[in-house]
Formats: C-alpha cells, structure tokens, sequence
C-alpha cells in the first residue's frame, strides 16, 4: 500500500517503487527471493511483507529493521514506504511490464552466480536493462560457495574483513568478483565495483555479494535497492493516489468459478471494484466492467487451492491484484490497463490506445515474421533483431499458427531466407507443423531471446553461403583444353578425341568453341583411362566426346586450342562475385578468355 504521510517535495503521495529481478535460470534468483521474504516478522503481524499477484511487498519498516545499523553507517535517509519486488523470476517477466515511456520497472536486481559469471541469459538482462534505461545493482550470489569463505547471516560488508575471512578466501573473492562480474560488465559498457568503493551510484553499477541460502549480504542489497530507487527516483514518486489506477497485465489465466482472469500490477492509482476495466489490445480497445478485484490470502494461507483469494474493494498502486471480468479471453500479457468510473471511460481508451500505438513494432516491406508471448517481449525481441540487421515482414504476440506458416511460405518465394519465424517463449500448434514440414519453413524457437538471434543470423550466413555455392555452381565455368596429337579417335556424330585440360575445369555439358570464337558442340562425355566422370581439371589427360556441328581434322585438328565458350552474364558474376572462389589455374582461364573476347568483339569492357 502507498503510505499517505510519505511526501515528495512537491507534496505527492509515494509509492514503493517497483523493482524487478533478472538474471540465468541457475543463478539463484527464487531463493534470493525466497530469503528476502522469510525476513518477514511473525504470521499475521502488522508491517510485515505482503504477498502480491507476481510480486511481493517489503514495507520500509522490515527493510529498516533488516538493515539496522548498516543504515546509520552509510548514513543513508530512506524515506520511500517501501518495495514491491516483482517475483515472477526471468527477464521475460521484466519484457512484459511495460507502460508509457519504457518498463514498469523503475530498478532491477540482476542476479550473477559469483562462482560461474555471466551466461547468456545474463548478458541478455543486460542488454534489456540498458535498452530499457532501467537504473540496476547486481546481486553477485553465491558467495557462500567460495572456497573458505566464512558466509554468515549478516550484512556482508560487516563479514568482509581479515577477522571474519582467511586471506586466501578474500583473495579468491576478490579474484572471482573481477573475473565474473565486473569484467564482464565492463566488457558490456558498464562501469562496475563493489558497493562500498563506489563513488558515484549514478556511474558506476554496485555489485553486492550475496548468499541466498546464509543470508549473507542481504541486508546490504535491500539497503542499495532501496537507496538507488530513492536516489534515482525522487522527482518520479509522485502520484495521484486518488486518480484512477493504471496498470500493465502480467499473465492472462483460468479460474475455476471466474473464467479468464487477469494478474496486473497496477503502478499509479486506485482500483475499485464495479469500475471499468479499459484494455488496450493490439486491435483496439476492450471495455469491461470489473467484477472482482482479488488479492492472496496471508502467505500461510496460500497453499489451500480451494481458498486462495479473498475479494477487495480497493487496491491502491503500487500493487499486484487478480481482476475478474467478462470478455477477457482476447486479452494477451504486456497489454496496458486503466481500471476508471464511467466518465472517464473515453479519456482511459485514448490512453491505452496511444500506449499500445507506441508499443507498435514498426516493419518492413518484406522479411520474416517473429512471434512473442508478450507486447514487451515482442518489442525487446523486434529491437534485437533490428541490431543485428534483419528485416520484419510482420510481428504478433500468440503462438505460432498455420495461417503464420502460410503467409511465410509466400514471403519464401520472393526470398529463401524470409522463410523463416523466430518466435520467443511461444509454442507450435499441431495444424502449424504439418504446415511447416510441407513448405519447408525454417522456425527458431526459445525463451532466450539473445540465443534466438545467435540462432537465426547463424542460419541465416549458413544460407547464403549455401545459396552462393548453388549459384556458383550453376555458372559455367572456364576452361582451356588442347587436342593431344595422334588422339583423334572419330571426326563427328559424335566426335571423339584425347585433350589436355590446360586451365580451368572441363565438365560434361559445356559448350566448346574454337580460338576465333565458332562454336563447336557440347561436351557428351569425358573419360578418364576408360571410367566415365563429370569433370577433369587441369593437367588431366582425357578422352571426350563433343556433340555438334564439329569435325575433327576439319574445323579443329591435333594441336588446337578449345576455349569454354562462358556466356557474357556467367562470366560478369564470376569475375564481380566468384572470383574468390576460383583456383588460381580458373582465373586465369576467366582472365585468357575475357582477353580472347575482347580481341574478337573490340569491346574493351566485356565483362567487366
């Protein structure tokens, strides 16, 4: 709940800020979360932490006794009511918050396993966080697991010391803080260090080792989170808590006795139950009219499935709630919200529809189709994408559909590489695959979006290359052949006789001409010491047979040059494209046969 006697300086009411916490599947994020939460006093005492919808409330007075004398150390002046942690763990969860102007989140804790360093989904939070501007404090987790380390429940900068810790065990931290965290971070564009050698918050990101089973340093990140979002925030934390609510919805589900509900978390405002739900979709706007507003039952309360919730009148920002209303089955996660009485129904629509138009992802005239879970995931996944200079035919949350496939295969035709969908933490439906299967259309997908891109741009350069080669191969290719003596075996129908392959590669099916540009016939056969083979390169001796107007002895005879006669377009894309992809003896084969022809058409730019 927003505390009503908590000002700003301009005389708005405070709210908690929202924080959101990121980072690789194993690094420890749910017991994090899990420890901040057993800092809670007693059951049923007041001033403990609320559970909420997705998130979980840490009003200022457990984060002041949690922290105790660390606070009067660092002299630091909380004055904000509180933190709602957002606990749905994963960056998808942070991508699907999103309201007006970026994400909902107004601070972030990325969580990094001290011990193992940044994966992909670590990098991948970065990326998220820097993109969305989000202010964030790394929690270097784990510290309990380095070797020697004496990890005890208690503020970390109090344990960091040679009367706590072994100097072999300060060493290997200090090692493994540089080596895991902080290069990496740097790498990243960050400037980072630990918390307490950190001058200015504003530059520099604060690391602060944690242990999620100890409780080590816990107090230490409650303090730096809530000191940053009040730093960072101040001019922010002004709302009008008597206005209506605005929110962003976290997950769509089904109810048992509700139907299709909606876990929000509403961030300005006040939600009262009987008011009008207005929900932006990516097609318009739904108005509906709320008929429950849901919150968990005490933490201890919450295992009984049969009683979970309990109804309220009211939910003040900021906060997590379950809303009940009809018509909510077209409603998809990361769509804005504004719970309003009547008379501001009009106003609430034309919000929510310039949020959702913000959100749009803008495409192109051609290029694949990506599909997301959520609005905010879309658009994280759209700007990755964007970076690595792919093009977007179109971009829908939902899951991957035959009408997708079909309308894919159809960009397939115009280009190969468009026949593809990168879709994020979404599923194939059954029709879908078979679809797939039968036009050949290549689908990526995953719930890492970084590892999605990595994915589609391999494939991708995996594709040209294969494509070029195909291309490549088409062409007809150069070569210099001479009539061996005493090898003419028959003059015509077809004539046969023995050659040496001077430069180049014969193949079976090129056209041969002679020194003054006559065409001779094609190459039927080639022979190499009686096997029949499809190409002979230079320095082979073979036998062949030419189907055609030629007749050996008359047109050309023992001695004779033969010249593969390269149309003018194979011979431009050899030289402008291939060139690299041409053994030294082809190119000058290429070279000898562009000098020929010029001489022969006085065209001193054929075919370049």
């Amino acid at each position: 709940m927003a505390k009503k006697d908590k000002k700003t300086k301009n005389g708005g009411n405070l709210r908690c800020p929202i924080v959101c916490v990121l980072g690789h599947v194993d690094h420890g994020k749910t017991t994090l979360l899990d420890k901040i939460r057993k800092t809670r006093v007693a059951k049923r005492e007041a001033g403990g932490i609320t559970q909420h919808i997705g998130a979980s409330e840490i009003p200022i007075d457990v984060i002041k006794r949690v922290c105790g004398d660390l606070l009067n150390m660092l002299k630091a002046d909380l004055k904000i009511p509180g933190l709602l942690v957002i606990d749905t763990p994963g960056h998808e969860a942070f991508t699907s918050l999103r309201k007006r102007g970026g994400a909902l989140a107004d601070i972030a804790i990325l969580v990094v396993d001290i011990n193992e360093g940044f994966k992909p989904q670590t990098i991948e939070a970065v990326n998220i966080l820097r993109q969305c501007k989000t202010p964030f404090v790394v929690a270097a987790n784990k510290i309990d697991l380095i070797p020697g380390w004496n990890s005890k429940e208690m503020p970390f900068i109090l344990n960091f010391n040679e009367k706590n810790q072994h100097p072999n065990a300060l060493t290997e931290f200090e090692i493994r803080l540089y080596e895991n965290v902080i290069k990496p971070l740097n790498e990243l564009g960050f400037e980072a260090d630990l918390y307490s050698r950190v001058q200015d918050v504003t530059k520099t990101v604060c690391i602060v080792p944690v242990s999620a089973v100890t409780g080590e340093g816990i107090p230490d990140l409650l303090m730096m989170v809530a000191g940053l979002a009040q730093k960072f925030l101040e001019d922010r934390l002004k709302l009008n808590v008597e206005g209506y609510a605005k929110g962003t919805i976290l997950e769509v589900k089904e109810e048992r006795g509700l139907g299709t509900t909606i876990d929000a978390i509403i961030y300005d405002g006040i939600a009262k139950r009987g008011d009008y739900l207005v929900v932006g979709l990516p097609d318009g706007v739904l108005v509906t009219r709320v008929k429950a507003l849901l919150k968990p039952k005490p933490l201890d309360e919450m295992r009984d499935p049969r009683d979970k919730f309990k109804p309220v009148n009211e939910v003040t920002a900021a906060a997590g709630v379950k809303i009940a209303a009809p018509d909510l089955d077209k409603v998809i996660a990361g769509c804005p919200i504004r719970i309003v009485p009547k008379d501001k129904i009009e106003e609430a629509k034309e919000e929510v529809m310039r949020e959702v138009e913000e959100a749009k992802i803008e495409v192109d005239d051609e290029g694949i189709l990506i599909k997301a879970d959520t609005l905010g995931s879309l658009e994280a996944l759209a700007n990755e994408l964007r970076k690595a200079g792919v093009k977007i035919k179109k971009a829908e949350v939902g899951d991957v559909t035959k009408k997708d496939v079909i309308e894919v295969a159809s960009y397939k035709q115009s280009n190969p590489l468009y026949g593809a969908i990168v879709a994020f933490n979404v599923k194939i439906l059954p029709e879908a695959q078979k679809e797939i299967e039968k036009y050949g259309i290549k689908v990526f997908v995953d719930n890492i979006i970084y590892k999605l891109v990595e994915d589609f741009t391999e494939w991708v350069k995996k594709e040209e290359e294969r494509i070029k080669y195909e291309e490549f191969e088409k062409l007809i290719k150069p070569a210099i052949v001479r009539i061996l003596p005493d090898c003419i075996f028959r003059q015509k129908d077809p004539a046969i006789c023995g050659v040496e392959v001077l430069y180049g590669t014969l193949r079976v099916g090129a056209p041969l001409m002679r020194e003054d540009g006559m065409q001779l016939g094609y190459v039927r056969e080639i022979k190499d010491r009686g096997e029949n083979v499809r190409e002979a390169k230079a320095g082979k001796a073979v036998s062949i047979a030419i189907d055609g107007r030629v007749v050996l002895k008359r047109h050309v005879d023992e001695g004779d040059y033969m010249y593969v006669a390269v149309p003018e377009n194979h011979v431009r894309e050899l030289y402008h494209k291939y060139m690299d992809r041409l053994r030294s003896d082809e190119k000058e084969a290429l070279l000898k046969y562009m000098e020929l022809m010029q001489k022969l058409t006085n065209n001193i730019f054929w075919g370049r």
